[in-house]
């Protein structure tokens, strides 16, 4: 069955028809803001452990279609997964976040394995298959991983929160060495990102979410060069597989992006206008974002005004509806309730 034949609402967007409503799901829609998902999280050990027991990651991803009904289910996993399989150090720390063994020269690189790389994700590839057979005949299954920069950042940072300083100057530093490291990770994800569509994952995303940190200069090399490489590994592969890349505070140079890269699709935070995306951007590429997901927190009305805005500046234009960002733990499930009803015009409570 071809894309525009599909009963699956994202997967007719993302084959070039222009839906009203647009198809809707939500990044980190399976999170800490579900009762449910607290429920299930507090009965494993650990982050990764959670990440790789099949069980646990199809139940906390079928949770919001569940709830919600979204029309798109993604993958419940981490994009630290992919260094954790190369054989860095990576734990997640109660009110920390991931924490990983840093590398910062060739010595580090050294360490990096890719030979079992996909051995160590196997779990990950059962969840893709389960979920491939469990989510409603109308949702579409999202595999997912993070761009090679952005992995680099954690694994050279060695954590999260912040703007990679460390990892732009050994880039700047140590151009080569720098290089190596993305050539590991391009071949790591695109290993996986093949593997999650042979599983079953009918579109793949990809997570940028430390492009805006770069010069214009290393967000060509850093950013499109090595999206565009995996792009072309996986259509290789996998060539009816639609890709969506996210550069998160890509801003002007998000055209390029889509330009050079290849991808199917762009996803957009909040800062981008969408005015702008749907003036500037070609029609080929399906566009998707971009509520602010501070929005989702406060709900009300001015949340209500975002949504409609979002809707008249991309009505007519292939779209999927989504935040520019992902859901925060202080989200009331109930907001997400009514934001889903504004989106399909339905009647709230």
């Amino acid at each position: 069955m071809t894309a525009k034949l599909s009963s699956k609402p994202f997967l007719r967007v993302l084959s070039g028809e222009a839906l009203d409503p647009p198809p809707i799901w939500m990044m980190r829609q399976a999170g800490r803001y579900l009762p449910e998902y607290r429920e299930v999280r507090a009965n494993t050990s650990s982050f990764l452990d959670f990440c790789y027991t099949p069980d646990a990651a199809v139940e906390v991803t079928l949770q919001p279609l569940r709830r919600y009904g979204f029309d798109a289910s993604i993958l419940f996993a981490d994009i630290l997964v992919i260094p954790d399989a190369l054989g860095q150090k990576v734990e997640f720390k109660e009110g920390e976040g991931p924490v990983l063994e840093p590398i910062r020269d060739a010595a580090g690189l050294d360490r990096l394995n890719l030979d079992g790389v996909l051995d160590h994700l196997a779990p990950i590839m059962e969840t893709v298959r389960r979920l491939s057979q469990e989510i409603p005949a109308t949702t579409g299954l999202i595999g997912f991983a993070g761009s090679p920069w952005t992995v680099a950042v954690y694994m050279v940072e060695g954590r999260g929160r912040t703007d990679g300083e460390r990892a732009r100057d050994w880039a700047y530093r140590a151009p080569d060495e720098f290089a190596r490291l993305m050539d590991i990770l391009v071949d790591a994800t695109s290993r996986y990102l093949i593997a999650q569509a042979k599983a079953g994952a009918e579109v793949l995303q990809l997570f940028d979410s430390w492009a805006g940190v770069l010069s214009a200069a290393h967000f060509r090399s850093l950013v499109i060069e090595p999206t565009r490489r995996i792009v072309e590994n996986v259509k290789a592969a996998m060539p009816d597989t639609p890709i969506i890349g996210f550069p998160r505070q890509g801003g002007v140079m998000i055209p390029e992006y889509v330009e050079k890269t290849g991808v199917d699709g762009v996803s957009l935070d909040h800062s981008v206008p969408l005015e702008w995306a749907v003036a500037t951007l070609p029609k080929k590429c399906v566009l998707q974002g971009n509520l602010d997901n501070r929005l989702l927190v406060v709900g009300g009305e001015a949340m209500d005004h975002a949504i409609d805005q979002i809707l008249t500046a991309t009505r007519g234009r292939p779209f999927v509806f989504n935040l520019g960002h992902g859901i925060v733990p202080q989200t009331p499930p109930e907001n997400v309730a009514r934001a889903m009803k504004r989106i399909r015009g339905e009647q709230a409570d």
